[in-house]
């Protein structure tokens, strides 16, 4: 049964030539900048601004929307309510005009005509208060209005200047990743593909890393130091043999910095 955390031993150890294995951490450097630049592709800054700059702007557009058609609404009752305070004066001045004129005559005439005057006159002093209060509430409303819009022009322009950095800083990262994909097709052919098989199938595993230089007798992936048993079974091991790491699993390089003892 074997131990939790203990990779099995390998009854016919993966073969490649020392330098295919030197490739393998050429790969790796490659692949780790290609994740490196494909990460910063994804969290560029400007990403989250744009999208902060957008969403505000919808904010703003449809607050927009809703003031104006208050400013319109408000406008139209602003113009009722001037039409119905002119009518009224109209049909005063009318009344008024015929009694100074002394078109009334009878007393009784002049009394309910003088009454109709007075109930014109406080009439027309309630649809003014009216009047102005609906102009107050359009005045306060159109002010809204104004700022929204100078806010949303203000954000459409954030907007902009990030969606211009973001794909001038995406362009140029795109350009470095392709880059580095070409440099890659150079390496790949001098790894064996069994190899690169398993590389590949470490790396996904492992957060991204699947071969590691092996230097001073810690190993480059998980950054432990081997024990003395695991450190003497690789000193033992042919180099063409493709050695792992007991803690990681990942694919040991072997080099002179690896501070290998000399074999017994």
């Amino acid at each position: 049964m074997d131990l939790p955390g203990l990779r099995p031993p390998e009854e016919h150890p993966l073969k490649a030539d020392p330098a295919a294995q030197l490739r393998l951490l050429d790969l790796q450097e490659l692949d780790t900048r290609a994740d490196t630049l494909s990460h910063r592709l994804r969290t560029l800054p400007e990403i989250a601004e744009q999208a902060e700059a957008e969403a505000e702007y919808r904010t703003l557009f449809d607050a927009q929307r809703d003031l104006a058609i208050a400013v319109d609404d408000l406008t139209a009752e602003q113009k009722r309510a001037d039409r119905d305070v002119e009518q009224v004066k109209a049909r005063r001045e009318r009344d008024q005009g015929r009694m100074d004129a002394g078109q009334v005559t009878n007393p009784k005439d002049l009394e309910r005509m003088t009454g109709e005057l007075e109930s014109l006159q406080r009439r027309i002093a309630t649809l003014e208060d009216e009047e102005l209060e609906v102009m107050e509430r359009l005045e306060e409303t159109q002010g809204k209005l104004d700022d929204v819009r100078r806010h949303l022009d203000a954000a459409k322009d954030r907007a902009g200047s990030a969606a211009a950095a973001r794909q001038e800083k995406s362009t140029a990262l795109e350009g470095e990743l392709r880059g580095v994909a070409g440099e890659r097709e150079q390496v790949v052919p001098d790894v064996p593909a069994d190899l690169l098989a398993l590389y590949e199938k470490l790396r996904a595993s492992k957060g991204g890393t699947g071969a590691a230089l092996l230097r001073r007798k810690e190993c480059g992936g998980c950054r432990l130091t081997l024990n003395q048993a695991d450190l003497a079974a690789i000193v033992k091991a042919p180099e063409d043999d493709v050695v792992r790491c007991e803690e990681c699993g990942r694919i040991l390089v072997r080099t002179a910095e690896s501070g290998l003892p000399s074999p017994i």
